[in-house]
């Protein structure tokens, strides 16, 4: 959207102060601050069309705003100044990741404690699993709408996921489905068939009918998610509660801490990053994960040799995160971590 350079400078102005703050920011605040020497009056008007357009809002009878969760998305996309690491920063974040003298377990933990330090906030890594060939793959009915998918490695390694299918699903489908994937996917590498599979399904190129496409599908994205990690370590738990001081945030919080000791639901949020490139920033609601309102999320994925999506790095807090500078720490050590698991072959 167009806005007057005025109208952003001014916008700008409020978004940075609640990030720093918390608090809703007034006209006469503004008019101190801002360099063109405006009015409060003429400041009140450009906040007035901002309320209008949805990027601000008055949380009580005070004249302040708060940017919305709106607001904050246009900040982020195309007001924010990404800060740069200092030196010292980005030496610590290559130390804390550095492998001498430590197994990678040492290393995952140490990265996470490291940049929740640094953000304030609560920080996760997830360390990639190394990519196992498949001996055998089985989908067992357990109740009339789920079922267990099993697969064996190679090695002997089992693990099972549970999926929801529809009801009273007739066991020819399940045994369709079965006989699809083994023929597929026995001996060969999880991460190197799941997308060969899954680009067939959705090109219609199998012979597959409907309702077996939709169970192999929902099952091999379960099954073998990019982020099949085999440790979800998460740090500074602590940082979520800093400052929550209404019932309804409280109750957030500890539900948010709850979800964090949930591998299912970890991984079904950072699915979302494999999507795109870099850097990306969940706002409130638009989290898959936790979509709570007053809660940010900031992930990046780490990839191997070839290019697979192997691990990732995030922070998650408050709305009022300082954006710009977390995005810098979770963008390197993204990259540190996946020049690391690179040349220690992950």
């Amino acid at each position: 959207m167009d806005l007057s350079s005025r109208t952003r400078d001014i916008f700008r102005l409020i978004v940075d102060e609640y990030l720093t703050t918390g608090e809703p920011v007034g006209s006469r605040t503004l008019s101190r601050r801002i360099e063109a020497g405006l009015s409060p009056a003429t400041i009140r008007n450009v906040m007035s069309d901002l309320e209008d357009l949805g990027f601000i809002f008055s949380p009580h009878t005070s004249a302040g705003r708060l940017p919305t969760q709106t607001g904050l998305r246009l900040y982020v996309d195309g007001l924010m100044q990404i800060g740069g690491l200092t030196k010292d920063e980005r030496r610590k974040i290559e130390s804390e990741c550095s492998t001498s003298g430590r197994s990678m377990t040492e290393v995952y933990d140490k990265a996470s404690t490291m940049l929740s330090g640094l953000a304030g906030a609560a920080a996760m890594v997830i360390a990639p699993k190394m990519n196992k060939p498949i001996r055998q793959i089985q989908f067992v009915q357990i109740e009339r709408s789920k079922a267990l998918v099993i697969l064996v490695m190679q090695d002997g390694i089992v693990e099972n996921r549970i999926i929801d299918i529809p009801p009273d699903l007739d066991a020819s489908i399940l045994q369709q489905a079965t006989q699809y994937l083994n023929d597929r996917m026995a001996g060969r590498l999880l991460q190197d068939v799941r997308e060969e599979i899954l680009f067939d399904i959705r090109n219609h190129q199998t012979n597959l009918d409907k309702l077996t496409k939709k169970l192999v599908e929902d099952g091999l994205v379960m099954a073998v998610t990019p982020f099949d990690g085999g440790n979800i370590i998460v740090r500074g738990q602590s940082h979520l509660l800093k400052d929550v001081n209404e019932m309804e945030k409280l109750e957030q919080a500890r539900q948010l801490l709850t979800m964090l000791e949930e591998e299912k639901s970890m991984l079904s949020m950072l699915d979302s990053v494999s999507q795109a490139d870099g850097v990306q920033i969940f706002i409130g609601s638009e989290n898959r994960f936790f979509d709570k309102p007053n809660w940010s999320t900031v992930v990046s994925p780490y990839r191997s040799e070839d290019g697979r999506i192997i691990g990732a790095v995030g922070v998650i807090g408050p709305m009022r995160l300082n954006y710009a500078r977390i995005v810098s720490m979770v963008d390197f050590t993204s990259q540190v971590m996946g020049k690391l698991l690179v040349e220690n072959k992950g």
